[in-house]
C-alpha cells in the first residue's frame, strides 16, 4: 500500500486489507486464549500495583526526612517489624527516642544507642497525620498484591510445569515467571522459530535497509510489560556468579555498551524460554567459562598476540593433563 503514490485512502487501505483477507494472504496475529489473556490482566494490575507501593515507601521516605529522623539509616529496611513498631508508634504520639527504641527486635537491638540518636526529631501532629495515612495506605496495597498473587497462582494452576520451567532459568523467580507467561503463553506452536517470539516481543534489532543501505536498526515495539519482566530478570542474571548470561553481558558491554548488551541477554533468556517450552526440558547454564572454552585455539592466538604487542616473544607448552 505504501508503494503507491497518489492513490493511498483509508477507505482503500481497508478495501486491500479486505482483498488480501479473502485471499488468505494475511498473517494472524498473536491472539492469547482466554485464560491467558486473563492471568495477563491480573499479572499487570498486580504490577501496577507493586509500583505503587513503591511510590508510597518513597513518600513516607520523604516525610520522614522532613522530620528529622534518621531510622533508614540504621535499620536495614524501616518497613519491617522493628521500623513498623516504631512508626506506628510515633503516629499514636509517643516520640521519646528511648522508648521508641527499645520497640527494636531480633539483631537491631544490637543498634538500640544509635536508634536512639537516629529517632530524635521535630514530630508534628502533622507528621503523625501524613505518616498514618501513608502506613494504612501500604497496607491497603499489601492486602491487594496477596489478593491479586493468590487469584494468579489459581489460574496459573493448570500451567504450574511451565512456571517450574521458568523458574530454572538464572535469574527468573516465580513471580517473574508469573509475569512472562501471562504475555507470552504457554504454546510456543505459535511461533515458528524462537526468532519470531523475539521479532514479535520487540527484542531483536530491527531490520530496515533501503537501497543496499541499512538504516536504523531500532528495535520494534512489544510489549511493555514483557519487555519490564525481562529487563528484571536480565538485570538479575548478569548479577549471577559463573553464568552464561553474566559472561555474554561483560562480553559485549566494552563494544556496545550497557543498554545494548542487556538487551542481547534479554533476547537470549526470551530464546531459552522459547525452547523450554517447546521440548519440556530445563534450562541448562551453559557456565561462565563457555565463551573461553568454546574455541581454545582462537583464545590463545588472541592471548598471544596481545603479548606479542606488548614486546614479549611467546613460547607455547602443552601442559600434560592430570590423570
Amino acid at each position: 500500500m505504501k508503494n503507491v503514490p497518489g492513490r493511498k485512502t483509508d477507505v482503500k487501505d481497508a478495501e486491500w486489507l479486505c482483498q488480501l483477507l479473502e485471499a488468505g494472504l494475511l498473517r494472524a496475529s498473536f491472539v492469547a486464549p482466554k485464560p491467558i489473556r486473563t492471568l495477563r490482566n491480573l499479572t499487570r494490575y498486580r504490577t501496577a500495583q507493586v509500583k505503587e507501593r513503591q511510590r508510597e515507601a518513597n513518600r513516607l521516605h520523604k516525610a520522614l526526612e522532613d522530620t528529622g529522623i534518621k531510622l533508614d539509616c540504621v535499620a536495614t529496611g524501616i518497613l519491617g517489624k522493628s521500623g513498623r513498631s516504631m512508626l506506628d508508634a510515633l503516629c499514636q504520639g509517643t516520640t521519646d527516642p528511648e522508648i521508641l527504641a527499645e520497640l527494636a527486635k531480633g539483631k537491631l537491638r544490637a543498634k538500640i544507642p544509635a536508634l536512639k540518636e537516629a529517632l530524635e526529631g521535630r514530630f508534628d501532629s502533622h507528621h503523625a497525620l501524613l505518616i498514618g495515612a501513608i502506613l494504612a495506605h501500604l497496607d491497603f496495597l499489601d492486602e491487594q498484591i496477596e489478593r491479586l498473587s493468590d487469584a494468579i497462582e489459581e489460574q496459573l494452576r493448570p500451567f504450574q510445569a511451565a512456571v517450574e520451567l521458568l523458574r530454572s532459568v538464572t535469574g527468573i523467580e516465580t513471580r517473574s515467571a508469573q509475569n512472562i507467561l501471562a504475555e507470552i503463553g504457554t504454546d510456543m506452536s505459535l511461533f515458528p522459530t524462537a526468532g519470531h517470539l523475539a521479532s514479535w516481543a520487540g527484542q531483536c534489532p530491527g531490520n530496515h535497509q533501503s537501497a543496499g543501505k541499512r538504516r536504523s536498526g531500532k528495535t520494534r515495539k512489544g510489549s511493555k510489560s514483557l519487555n519490564e519482566a525481562l529487563k528484571n530478570v536480565a538485570m538479575s542474571a548478569i548479577r549471577t556468579n559463573d553464568s552464561y548470561f553474566q559472561a555474554l553481558y561483560q562480553r559485549l558491554r566494552p563494544r556496545i555498551g550497557h543498554g545494548r548488551a542487556l538487551g542481547a541477554v534479554k533476547h537470549a533468556i526470551l530464546c531459552a524460554i522459547w525452547h523450554m517450552l517447546s521440548t519440556g526440558e530445563l534450562y541448562r547454564d551453559l557456565g561462565g567459562d563457555y565463551f573461553r572454552k568454546r574455541d581454545p585455539a582462537r583464545q590463545t592466538r588472541r592471548l598471544v598476540a596481545q603479548l606479542e604487542h606488548l614486546g614479549h616473544k611467546v613460547t607455547l607448552e602443552t601442559l600434560p593433563q592430570a590423570a
